[in-house]
């Protein structure tokens, strides 16, 4: 311990704040918060048992930096904002930049059942949040089975003239062309939110008196129709794997930490129905880093943190682990009360609850299953990639120590709409968060070498600005021609030390002939098909393929659904504009008939039979 460390401990306060591990050239090693400045921070210095990632980051530190704040719940919120800037090497952190989905009722006269993902609109109803957008579209598929809610876009519903496939199959009740009244699709919209909210007792009771109603008024196809919507809701709730009638929004947390990987599985209770679960993991943490209890206890705090600020907070939070938890509910209690929540929640309060029992023990040990199955699910890729990337190691005579390699493909249509991906894979497992495409804008011909050119000098700039980290290994979806372009760029950027090679797959394009082409070599190099570091190769080629061609897809979709109006004689800016405005997109106006497009301001009878024409 230096001198100037001594000195910083002597003059910390006994008070709340935030610490900040100084080392080399002021990079951060590790932020922390503390009810008690002083003795947390001293803590690291005298006393002994730390782990071995706490123990590396005390034997880097420089200087100490401390902000005093008024409460511990404070310096739980600054702790979570300097941890996201700045990223420190020592902390645990569970990146998930992705907002979680809901399932939307639109304010519409007709509601609108939809998935939604954004910022929330106080005219529409929210359903929430889901773990994946699956669970969202189940919801989706499950409240059209009973409840028979429109799902159609508004340009669509206002230009029906007859109904949708999804009424005739029994999951729409059609009120785009009368065949349900206002009122009978209130009551279905009512009752569909309830159900949501997890009154499913009271939707049964409800559902009962309509059904007795109309059969007292002998409106005996009304009485039926209900009937049905009784018996699958009855179908529905009998297949729930976990209700309560006493929680209705309820996150329950597991840390569990197996053959040195540590998991938090949420499994997500709303309207006291279980909706599903998610696990995370920890973001630049090694393999075999094991943790003391205090670590990993800490480690649930940052993850409680770093999770819930800035999102929607249930009621209850369960955790597998015992805390002192009132900093953290009175720093999410002030987030719930300051917030713009989905739902108006500033009357309620936040319960973080530890080492439950009953029924909510159940949920924990269910939690704690999930993510023991994750671990496991995660070594058995580990394996297996890492296999592969030894086999291919060992095939090639690659360095001993390669583990990043990235892979490169072109799609396009006869030239339109050029995209090239850059897929990533880090010790033979792919990194989905890191892949990347580029829009090709200089090539408009087909030239497949040109457009690798183009995408291949743009990815080097950004490792020579070390914006990306320096792969080992350059794959380029192509013969020796692409390789030789790829050469020619590595050259260019300085980037001597990657290795680059093709995996051509021949005229016939058959899996298991592929040729690996490298610049320095003659003879291609041809694998076993049955080579597990073949099979590493053509799952980076099937990746990289299938990432392009989805953004080749998306953009060719954009250029030709703007291009299909705008090439129709007589369509300006405004009329473009204008159609737009009334139908939403070219979809919308392919949708509609000669009358609809004739109501259009400024659309001639003969000019709308010239769109209706164009477009079908």
């Amino acid at each position: 311990m230096t001198a100037s460390i001594e000195d910083t401990l002597k003059s910390l306060p006994a008070r709340p704040g935030v610490y900040r591990m100084i080392g080399a050239d002021d990079a951060v090693l590790y932020v922390g918060k503390a009810k008690n400045l002083k003795s947390r921070v001293s803590s690291y210095f005298v006393k002994s048992g730390h782990g071995a990632r706490i123990q590396m980051m005390i034997s880097q530190i420089e200087r100490i930096d401390t902000t005093v704040t008024r409460s511990e719940s404070e310096a739980l919120l600054l702790e979570n904002n300097l941890i996201k800037t700045l990223e420190p090497k020592y902390n645990v952190v569970f990146r998930d930049d992705k907002s979680y989905p809901y399932l939307c009722l639109t304010g519409d006269p007709y509601p609108q059942l939809r998935f939604f993902r954004g910022k929330p609109d106080k005219r529409h109803q929210y359903f929430g949040p889901f773990p994946s957008s699956w669970s969202v579209r189940e919801g989706i598929q499950t409240l059209q089975k009973v409840f028979q809610l429109r799902t159609c876009e508004n340009t669509v519903f206002a230009h029906r003239s007859r109904p949708c496939m999804l009424a005739q199959i029994g999951r729409c009740t059609a009120p785009c062309v009368g065949h349900i009244s206002a009122e009978e699709y209130k009551a279905d919209v009512k009752s569909a939110a309830m159900f949501m909210r997890g009154n499913q007792s009271e939707v049964m009771v409800d559902l009962h008196a309509q059904m007795d109603e109309a059969a007292s008024a002998l409106a005996f196809e009304k009485a039926g129709r209900t009937r049905d919507k009784i018996a699958r809701l009855n179908r529905l709730v009998s297949k729930q794997f976990v209700s309560s009638v006493a929680e209705r929004d309820v996150d329950v947390l597991a840390v569990i930490q197996e053959h040195g990987m540590i998991a938090v599985n949420i499994v997500m209770i709303r309207g006291g129905q279980h909706v599903g679960d998610r696990t995370f993991f920890p973001v630049k943490m090694v393999t075999s880093e094991v943790m003391t209890p205090d670590e990993l206890i800490e480690a649930l705090e940052s993850f409680i943190a770093q999770h819930y600020i800035g999102r929607e907070v249930p009621r209850s939070i369960v955790s597998t682990l015992e805390f002192d938890v009132a900093a953290l509910a009175e720093a999410l209690n002030m987030q719930v009360s300051g917030s713009t929540a989905l739902e108006p929640t500033a009357a309620r309060k936040v319960e973080i609850l530890c080492n439950p029992i009953g029924e909510k023990r159940v949920w924990l040990r269910m939690a704690e299953e999930n993510a023991r199955l994750a671990i496991a699910s995660r070594l058995r890729q580990s394996d297996t990639g890492n296999d592969r990337l030894r086999a291919l190691i060992e095939a090639l005579g690659l360095p001993e120590g390669t583990r990043r390699l990235e892979c490169f493909d072109i799609s396009h249509t006869m030239g339109e709409a050029t995209v090239a991906s850059c897929v990533v894979f880090d010790g033979g497992s792919p990194q989905t968060s890191q892949y990347r495409r580029m829009n090709i804008e200089s090539v408009s011909d087909g030239d497949d070498y040109m457009a690798m050119k183009e995408a291949l000098t743009r990815r080097a700039a950004r490792i020579v600005k070390d914006e990306v980290p320096r792969p080992d290994v350059w794959v380029i979806d192509g013969g020796r021609g692409q390789v030789g372009i790829a050469a020619a760029v590595l050259v260019e950027a300085g980037l001597h030390d990657i290795i680059l090679f093709g995996s051509a797959k021949g005229v016939e394009r058959k899996k298991g002939m592929e040729q690996l082409i490298f610049p320095d070599r003659i003879d291609a190099v041809r694998l076993p098909p049955d080579h597990p570091g073949l099979h590493l190769i053509q799952q980076m080629q099937d990746e990289a393929h299938r990432f392009a061609i989805i953004g080749h897809r998306a953009k060719r979709a954009k250029n030709r659904e703007g291009s299909a109006i705008d090439d129709i004689e007589g369509i300006g800016p405004k009329k473009r504009g204008e159609l737009l405005r009334t139908f939403g997109s070219v979809r919308g106006i392919a949708a509609a008939s000669v009358e609809d497009i004739k109501r259009v301001p400024g659309i001639s009878d003969e000019l709308a039979e010239r769109i209706y024409a164009a477009l079908h």
